[in-house]
């Protein structure tokens, strides 16, 4: 399959997924939940998605089991909004990137404070 198709399919699937999210009524996901990155195999059959959650250690991982609960209702919805022979299974990885680069620019601020 293209390489093309494959970034494409991805970037549509990170679109439609955070849109969902944000729908999602369960009160164990905060509004600071971001869908950092979709990766999509090859055979349309898997999606692992890195989910950045801002809050707590609990917190964090109170968000992960309500979306690999939801992961049913995801997978139904993308489904429906993106019209796909195979609608891929979604599997929600924690992503911590967005904390560490935060925390790498509070380090380089308090450096040029000295």
């Amino acid at each position: 399959m293209s390489v093309n198709r494959i970034n494409r399919i991805n970037e549509e699937f990170r679109k439609e997924l955070s849109d969902i999210i944000r729908n999602l009524k369960d009160p164990r996901i905060p509004l600071m939940t971001s869908v950092v990155t979709v990766n999509v195999t090859p055979d349309l059959r898997y999606a692992k998605i890195y989910i950045s959650i801002l809050g707590s250690e609990e917190e964090q991982k109170a968000a992960m089991a309500a979306l690999k609960n939801s992961t049913g209702y995801v997978r139904r919805e993308m489904g429906a909004r993106l019209k796909m022979r195979y609608t891929p299974e979604p599997v929600f990885e924690l992503d911590h990137s967005i904390e560490h680069g935060a925390r790498i620019s509070e380090l380089l601020k308090s450096t040029q404070g000295d």
